[in-house]
């Protein structure tokens, strides 16, 4: 008769919803490379410009941006070129959005995978993280290089350097955002489809909820507090702080981001583990 020492690999199930089993994932990072090459090659593999596309949609964004809140709405970018101040907005800002969008139908849209073959199911959502991580590193190319342009044509931006270590944290910070709200939204839409319909929405409300379009200067004191409560906008403020000297940058509300991102990627991942025992059922 086989005993356990006969076997690779051993699957038991869980007997407690809130059991993580993080170590998994690092026994599965092969799959998970797999699925970010799947992720990064599969959308523009049938494309006829390919990769060109991760350049032409935040120019297009930034260039409407322009003429519709610069131009038309009059509203100030605080001396700062307006190109540059809606791309560096739109840069960090679509790489949570895309984070969040995709991981908000894990369940639903692996389904089929899902109920044939088992893996560590959060491996789907960490591919997305790392695959939109190598189109944030495409576009930011783009963003330093219009930086370069204006600094060495301009006298209007006064970068700080010395807070460059802090960029990293600002991407660690998105990505967790991106990622908690997403499997949290994704355990949600397997019960409620009606989340599959507001995400969208949400995310462009949330979008005009953060100093993307505007600078957190302009807005009235007595409003100030609610799109601080926002934890993507201190990470896009500290950004423009960085890199262009302008806006609003304090260690309390960028920890405010970084605890908020704790928290939810805790509560998301333990609503993604209790559903996915049962997902099959109802998806």
């Amino acid at each position: 008769m086989a005993n356990e020492n006969d076997w690779d690999l051993i699957i038991e199930p869980k007997n407690k919803w809130y059991q993580l089993d993080i170590a998994a994932l690092w026994k599965y990072k092969d799959l998970l490379m797999l699925l970010v090459r799947r992720d990064f090659v599969a959308v523009y593999k049938q494309t006829i410009l390919g990769p060109v596309w991760f350049f032409i949609q935040p120019i297009i964004t930034t260039i409407t941006f322009t003429i519709i809140f610069s131009n038309i709405a009059n509203i100030s970018t605080n001396d700062v070129p307006p190109l540059l101040f809606y791309l560096s907005g739109i840069t960090l800002w679509t790489y949570f959005a895309d984070c969040l969008n995709k991981t908000s139908n894990t369940f639903v849209a692996n389904a089929a995978v899902f109920g044939k073959v088992y893996f560590p199911r959060l491996i789907v959502p960490l591919s997305v993280l790392v695959s939109n991580l190598i189109k944030l590193a495409i576009q930011l190319c783009l963003f330093i290089a219009c930086w370069i342009y204006y600094l060495l044509e301009s006298n209007t931006l006064s970068p700080n350097y010395s807070y460059l270590v802090l960029f990293p944290f600002l991407i660690l910070i998105m990505a967790g955002l991106g990622l908690g709200f997403g499997i949290l939204i994704s355990s949600l839409t397997t019960k409620y489809r009606d989340f599959t319909f507001l995400v969208g929405f949400g995310v462009q409300l949330l979008m005009y909820a953060s100093p993307i379009v505007y600078p957190l200067s302009i807005v009235p004191d007595k409003y100030k507090w609610i799109v601080l409560a926002n934890p993507v906008s201190s990470v896009i403020e500290t950004f423009k702080y960085i890199f262009l000297g302008e806006g609003l940058f304090n260690w309390f509300y960028l920890g405010y981001s970084f605890v908020f991102m704790v928290v939810i990627i805790i509560i998301g991942m333990l609503s993604f583990s209790r559903v996915e025992k049962s997902f099959m059922d109802t998806v």
